[in-house]
């Protein structure tokens, strides 16, 4: 399975796009869409199009550990809010977390309400992870029409 558009454009809007490299909230260099790794380092610079191929390339690994976590059918909106969620998060989060435990149980529900639990970077509350967690939140409850 792979993350559809409107799991893409939430990761887009939230990470935002930043050709320079900065440290995050919690001191991790990151550049591009939230592209974090040992490649990335101060004074490092991109250009947009390398910035899209890092996100693709993060996006194949997420997507194929969530794929091997999650034991139940997913929607294309389930698994691409998790693809976000683990995108920002890590796969390690999603794997000892409750939300990922409530899914494979079949609750899809109590995982939804989940989403907004992790809000926190450093200890600290963050306004745009809450906004993040909410969006991930509604794109996971939104059917797919077919």
């Amino acid at each position: 399975m792979q993350t559809n558009t409107a799991g893409i454009n939430l990761i887009k809007q939230s990470e935002g796009l930043r050709l320079s490299a900065y440290q995050d909230q919690v001191g991790v260099w990151t550049i591009g869409y939230g592209h974090t790794g040992p490649d990335v380092t101060a004074g490092l610079t991109i250009e947009a199009d390398q910035a899209e191929r890092l996100l693709q390339g993060d996006l194949a690994r997420v997507e194929q550990g969530v794929s091997a976590l999650v034991t139940v059918p997913l929607n294309a909106n389930q698994f691409s809010a998790l693809v976000s969620f683990s995108y920002n998060l890590g796969l390690r989060n999603l794997q000892s977390s409750t939300l990922l435990r409530l899914l494979n149980q079949g609750d899809y529900a109590g995982a939804a309400g989940q989403f907004p639990r992790w809000d926190c970077a450093g200890g600290q509350e963050v306004q745009g992870l809450l906004r993040r967690r909410q969006a991930e939140q509604a794109l996971f409850q939104t059917p797919v029409v077919n």
